[in-house]
């Protein structure tokens, strides 16, 4: 897939997590606990904002000709989650797909819409840095997965939770 192309699929994806984000609408039900065991819609948020924020930065270190290595030991991987305030989500250490809970921890006492701004702002930081970068420095970073696994997969994992949630709080009602 070329950048153009992929950056169309990328922004019809985002523009999905978008839509369902703006039917949920309020605050209030944004922070209720349970829509993913006892996570809100605000730390699904937190989640997807820690992992843009992780492959925004490997986009700048790529444009800053800067090299990443993914943690190879369980202190590496603490390390970088003090120096980041968030895991190493590429580390063979990290479990990819689970939710860190830490992440949750530290994100509790910021609100609702300073999570959204700062989480608008990776993604578009993700798309500006995106833009920069050459096709062969994309293929050779194989950043097209790498930023799907982190932007649009991450999406689509809350997007299912959400609609599930919506589901079974409709059915309770009736």
């Amino acid at each position: 897939m070329d950048k153009a192309s992929f950056l169309e699929r990328l922004q019809r994806e985002r523009d999905k997590f978008e839509l369902l984000l703006n039917q949920v609408g309020f605050t209030r039900q944004m922070t209720m606990k349970g829509v993913s065991g006892s996570l809100s819609i605000k730390d699904l948020l937190a989640d997807i904002l820690t992992r843009e924020q992780f492959i925004a930065d490997r986009l700048s270190e790529i444009v800053h000709s800067e090299i990443y290595a993914p943690c190879a030991s369980h202190t590496a991987l603490q390390n970088f989650q003090d120096k980041y305030g968030y895991p190493d989500y590429e580390s063979p250490l990290a479990e990819k797909e689970k939710i860190n809970h830490l992440v949750i921890d530290k994100h509790k006492n910021i609100g609702l819409d300073d999570i959204v701004e700062q989480e608008l702002a990776a993604y578009t930081n993700i798309i500006s840095l995106f833009k920069k970068l050459t096709s062969e420095q994309c293929l050779d970073h194989d950043l097209i997965h790498r930023i799907a696994e982190h932007t649009y997969k991450p999406y689509r994992r809350t997007i299912i939770e959400i609609n599930r949630w919506l589901r079974s709080i409709a059915s309770e009602s009736n």
